[in-house]
């Protein structure tokens, strides 16, 4: 299961419309060791969505799993992990205080739980009474508009998590560049045993090395730093600063023909926005764009994919 005493541990965290299933199965394939789905609406999942429970589906390859979960109703929680306990392969649930999301914070879901942390105690709470999951776990911002980092890692510890994410920055800071706060993970890190993994802007090898130095932490999550990047798991696990162009075109045609078994004639139009970021910074990444923008075809897709790859 989950190995806290690895020194490279690696989580991939949910994030919408990216960390769907081929995502997931491509990144535990080249070094990822936890892989988390996609945040799920506990409403949804109680009011039986069809989308959500597609979301829910694991690959062959993905052990540990993680369902994340998002909501503030501790009746309609309690419900959403009732279902997920009748579900097979999904070794933990986590729970989303992080979400800086309008919509979601103005359900009192997300990051909103950090301006009310008994009630945040008491969802985790009930996810630990529930659940028939190996794993109960919380991703947290170190707060929303003012830092409150030691105060949320010992509710945590004292709901009996098993394990804590901390994204290091408030809510009020969204994702801006120039607002994250490593020192507060290495607060947390100090206050509590419970095991902490840190996340936030960790967009390449160097960085992770950083904030790995920094945090202390158990083990780091990689959430928007893996768009466009897949392969920053495998230069972590083979401590490689740099990455060869024919592992890169390996990774990708993986992570299509993936996508292709999982959603089928969907797979093009949806695979297209991780070419996009694919073939940022790469030489004529414009004319590959606009080429691969006009084909429909899997097979000639992937002509192009290597063609691109090969002269790059």
């Amino acid at each position: 299961m989950i190995d806290f005493q690895n020194k490279n541990l690696l989580f991939l965290a949910p994030l919408a419309g990216w960390t769907d299933l081929p995502f997931r199965q491509i990144v535990k394939k080249f070094g990822a060791d936890v892989t988390i789905s996609e945040m799920i609406s506990s409403n949804a999942l109680v009011h039986n969505s069809t989308k959500t429970f597609k979301m829910i589906q694991k690959s062959s390859n993905e052990t540990p799993y993680i369902v994340q979960i998002a909501g503030s109703d501790p009746k309609i929680i309690k419900e959403a992990v009732l279902i997920l306990n009748d579900i097979d392969g999904i070794d933990g649930i986590d729970l989303n205080c992080g979400c800086p999301v309008p919509k979601v914070v103005k359900q009192g879901a997300g990051s909103a739980l950090l301006n009310d942390l008994s009630k945040m105690s008491k969802i985790i709470q009930t996810i630990k009474k529930y659940s028939n999951k190996r794993y109960t776990s919380v991703k947290a911002r170190v707060g929303f508009n003012e830092k409150n980092v030691t105060n949320i890692a010992k509710i945590c510890e004292d709901s009996e998590v098993d394990f804590l994410t901390f994204h290091g920055r408030l809510r009020k800071d969204k994702y801006k560049n120039d607002k994250i706060d490593y020192f507060s993970i290495l607060e947390a890190k100090e206050s509590v045993k419970i095991p902490i993994i840190a996340n936030g802007d960790i967009v390449d090898y160097e960085q992770y090395k950083k904030v790995k130095k920094i945090t202390k932490a158990d083990g780091i999550m990689i959430g928007r730093g893996a768009m466009g990047n897949p392969w920053i798991f495998y230069q972590i696990k083979n401590d490689l600063p740099e990455i060869n162009k024919d592992k890169i075109k390996e990774i990708i045609l993986e992570h299509f023909d993936s996508m292709l078994e999982f959603y089928g004639d969907k797979a093009i139009p949806i695979f297209r926005k991780h070419l996009h970021l694919y073939s940022k910074n790469f030489p004529n990444a414009t004319l590959f764009r606009d080429q691969i923008n006009r084909i429909n075809d899997p097979l000639k897709i992937k002509e192009y994919i290597n063609n691109f790859w090969n002269q790059s």
